[in-house]
């Protein structure tokens, strides 16, 4: 085997100074397959000009953080993971499109707009998007549209979501993508079915609707379950994140298959078929 086909996916990671950034790489200082060659957060902020080792107690890795977007094609990446927020992962995508580097996208929350430039990414190099990275969660997805098909009539959906107190969007979008799965089973479109905000009185459950709790408090990492509510009996499907490193390590997966990956929209289902 030659050397350039057991050298690892290099990766380039927004954001590096943040949750996920700092998860994100541990989990590659743990996969041989993959190193990170070039980091970046947001400018002013005090681990500018860090080495992404030593913030993380990995020992130095000669890649520190830099302010500006551009930095993230220093090293020649073969692959950007994003967890930023809506408009910063947008606009990478942007860049990534110009550079026909792929980039997977973790961030939640997206608008209309956001959503659009992934897509036009998409037209000139691979975009994974996915809500959420864990390889359970995808499993769970599937597992939700099977139900639905399988259950048929009669049955009340609603999706129950907690995360912890700091996170600013609601629902997940963990539960929009289960909710989507949901309504995939059914042949329906999502936004014409779900219920996101019962207060006061809000007169009985409509027949097909699909609704959402959310709950928030503490150091919860992610807790998503779908309920199916039928007479006299219950369906209920749940998964539990205990270690956000679970994302992580899926994040890094999407990344080593998006960077072989054609040009396209994918979801974790794809890196994982």
């Amino acid at each position: 085997m030659s050397n350039a086909a057991s050298s690892p996916v290099r990766l380039a990671l927004p954001g590096a100074s943040g949750r996920m950034g700092r998860m994100i790489t541990k989990a590659v200082a743990d996969d041989d397959r993959a190193v990170i060659v070039s980091a970046t957060d947001r400018p002013g902020i005090e681990t500018i000009g860090q080495d992404i080792g030593t913030l993380n107690g990995l020992g130095e890795s000669g890649v520190t953080i830099a302010d500006h977007a551009e930095a993230l094609f220093m090293g020649n990446p073969q692959a950007v993971i994003d967890f930023t927020s809506p408009q910063v992962s947008a606009d990478h995508a942007r860049l990534c499109a110009e550079r026909g580097v792929p980039i997977v996208v973790g961030t939640t929350g997206l608008g209309d707009d956001h959503i659009e430039a992934l897509h036009e990414a998409a037209q000139k190099t691979a975009v994974v998007w996915c809500a959420n990275t864990s390889v359970g969660v995808t499993m769970l997805g599937q597992l939700v549209e099977d139900a639905v098909r399988a259950l048929g009539e009669g049955w009340d959906i609603e999706i129950v979501e907690a995360h912890h107190k700091h996170k600013v969007d609601a629902p997940s979008g963990t539960a929009l993508a289960l909710g989507e799965a949901a309504a995939r089973g059914r042949g329906v479109a999502l936004n014409d079915v779900a219920d996101r905000g019962r207060d006061g009185i809000t007169g009985e459950r409509q027949d097909g609707a699909i609704g959402f709790a959310v709950m928030r408090g503490g150091d919860v990492v992610g807790e998503h379950s779908v309920i199916f509510y039928g007479q006299s009996e219950r369906v209920e499907i749940t998964h539990r994140a205990m270690d956000r490193m679970v994302f992580a390590r899926g994040a890094v997966r999407a990344g080593l298959w998006a960077a072989a990956a054609k040009p396209g929209l994918y979801s974790m289902k794809d890196v994982l078929s």
